[in-house]
């Protein structure tokens, strides 16, 4: 192992309470029943930067609103917490849903840039002196605002499942045959039925805004000609359909802009037309190579929200499961990350081969190895089998640990991956924790933030493993950070199965259907590419009011213009692979 990497035990959870900061506030702010702090806009850089700068809240966690129709407001919606550990605290702000403006807090925290960037595009809010505002992930001529509850979708059936016309009682029918008209909901852009194709050509031309590249952030002028150059969205190195358009001065980038959207499905739409339990099953399509963590997360925050205790066993299972959730995950990253500087397929092939080990477990347990849907709200769907916990042993015990070594032997020391990684990619601590980066990314730039010893959730405090972090925050600090998670990782699970107790696996009855009390939460774990939270609201009705994902990969990519500047075309490969993106989680 890397000797930049250091092995450090958790700081102490140290951040204050919502009742411990709101007395000297200044004006403007008030502390509700919830703990929640609701502020006037007018007064919010005053109190976020007092937060910030006094308590110690130095970390953006998670943005969004919250569309309140019927009292004809929407509520923007914050949660910060502090690099040195402890629960978020909860800001409120509402804004009049006519003309929806509050102040940006890019300028306190740059991790709200493409938070506040998707508010603007799902909701309507502008962000005043946000210095970018511009939708993020659908295109410029979309019309509406998808995540405002008035907004209907083509073949737009009913605004909660179980739909009328489903089994078993219903008409079932095709949306193309009866609404092929796309009903009265869709609103076209300017010019689209234009039939001459010149007036559409001159449409297009006159609502397109051309830049040209000196127009663009200067950066350091190296004599030669300024160009833009788009790499993706159907690019092998850009993991999936994303762009990436950089600025470049001769082969030096002055800027990077990435460009997401292309696999944008509204996944919180449709997580507000489903049953609560509905929504398990499509968790598993976000980070599609972390998925056992999506679902505790979810599951984590309805129990919150229900106050459901969950057994001692099915405690014991989500722990075995995420973390070696997490060690499969890594292999996958290390392999493609090697992919990617030009190793192709060799190296990863080496961790392809241990992450189907686990994958076979994951199938054995929940009857798929990608698509799972296991968890459940107050523990897990089904025990694990008779041959589990034998081949489990067998695997945590006598052979992944001989597969990490394998890896570090071939590529640690090698002298082509220091070369393409060491000094690539440098982002600094305090850059790293104002741009809200989380996972290896942040520990890499040797931040020790973990939620699972920040803000512990499920058993994890019971076990002793500790946080890998590395100080040199560039593309080989993260690879050698994920090599020791994985060790770590290793290390939970042979306690976890060394102490897993026979028992009951679901507290609470089983059922399709639940009705969560009224009110909201937001509920976090620390995934394989950092903090993954979920912020539901409930109005007791039997689907969620509001569904939000705070995803690890979207947020990170916040920082990656940054990382970015100054290197090479070849490098931004490099830099993009390690921070692991996984587009069904960008996009949503």
């Amino acid at each position: 192992m890397s000797t930049s990497t250091e092995i450090l035990a958790p700081a102490a959870p140290v951040a204050p309470t919502a009742a411990s900061v709101a007395a000297p506030l200044p004006s403007g702010a008030t502390l509700e029943d919830d703990g929640a702090l609701r502020i006037e806009p007018r007064g919010l850089h005053d109190v976020v930067r007092t937060l910030r700068d006094e308590h110690g809240f130095d970390y953006l966690a998670n943005m969004t609103c919250v569309d309140w129709r019927a009292e004809d407001r929407i509520e923007a919606v914050y949660h910060l917490a502090s690099s040195r550990g402890g629960s978020p605290l909860t800001l409120k702000v509402d804004t009049e849903r006519s003309n929806p403006i509050i102040p940006s807090l890019t300028g306190l925290y740059p991790g709200a840039d493409f938070q506040e960037r998707e508010a603007y595009d799902m909701f309507g809010v502008r962000f005043a002196g946000h210095p970018n505002l511009r939708r993020i992930l659908m295109w410029e001529g979309f019309a509406g605002y998808p995540l405002r509850k008035d907004w209907r979708e083509a073949y737009y059936e009913e605004d909660q499942k179980p739909f009328g016309s489903r089994w078993p009682d219903g008409d079932f029918f095709f949306g193309e045959d009866k609404l092929s008209d796309w009903g009265s909901n869709v609103k076209l852009p300017q010019g689209y039925g234009a039939t001459d194709l010149e007036e559409r050509s001159r449409i297009a031309r006159d609502d397109m805004t051309l830049i040209e590249a000196d127009q663009l952030k200067r950066g350091p002028d190296i004599g030669s000609e300024r160009l833009i150059v788009n790499m993706g969205p159907q690019h092998p190195s850009t993991h999936g359909v994303f762009q990436m358009r950089l600025v470049l001065d001769g082969e030096t980038i002055v800027d990077l802009e990435p460009v997401m959207g292309y696999m944008h499905r509204n996944h919180e739409k449709i997580g507000e037309r489903n049953l609560w339990l509905g929504n398990m099953p499509f968790t598993d399509r976000l980070d599609y190579i972390a998925q056992l963590g999506n679902e505790w997360g979810y599951a984590m925050c309805v129990e919150k929200m229900m106050n459901l205790e969950v057994p001692e066993r099915a405690e014991h299972i989500r722990v075995i499961l995420a973390e070696l959730n997490r060690i499969q995950s890594h292999f996958w990253s290390i392999g493609f990350l090697l992919n990617d500087i030009g190793a192709f397929f060799t190296p990863s092939l080496y961790c392809i081969e241990e992450r189907e080990l686990v994958l076979d477990l994951f199938e054995m347990t929940t009857g798929s190895r990608l698509m799972c849907n296991y968890m459940r709200f107050g523990g897990v769907a089904y025990d694990l089998p008779d041959e589990f916990v034998p081949l489990a042993r067998t695997l945590v015990f006598d052979r992944l640990e001989g597969a990490i070594d394998e890896i570090e032997a071939y590529l640690t020391g090698n002298e082509i991956v220091a070369e393409r990684m060491k000094g690539i990619g440098v982002l600094p601590p305090e850059l790293a924790i104002a741009f809200s980066t989380s996972g290896p990314v942040l520990r890499a730039s040797g931040v020790p933030y973990d939620i699972r010893t920040a803000d512990p959730y499920g058993i994890y405090d019971r076990f002793e493993w500790n946080v890998a972090t590395a100080v040199e925050g560039d593309v080989y600090a993260r690879y050698i950070v994920r090599v020791a998670e994985m060790r770590e990782s290793m290390l939970i699970v042979r306690q976890a199965l060394d102490a897993l107790p026979e028992g009951d696996i679901l507290g609470g009855r089983k059922a399709w259907q639940v009705r969560v009390p009224e009110g909201d939460y937001y509920s976090r774990i620390e995934n394989p590419r950092g903090e993954l939270g979920y912020y539901c609201v409930s109005d007791g009705k039997a689907n969620p009011y509001r569904y939000h994902v705070r995803s690890p990969c979207f947020v990170n990519l916040t920082a990656l213009a940054e990382m970015c500047k100054g290197h090479k075309i070849a490098d931004v490969v490099a830099i993009l692979g390690s921070i692991d993106i996984v587009l069904g989680e960008v996009d949503r």
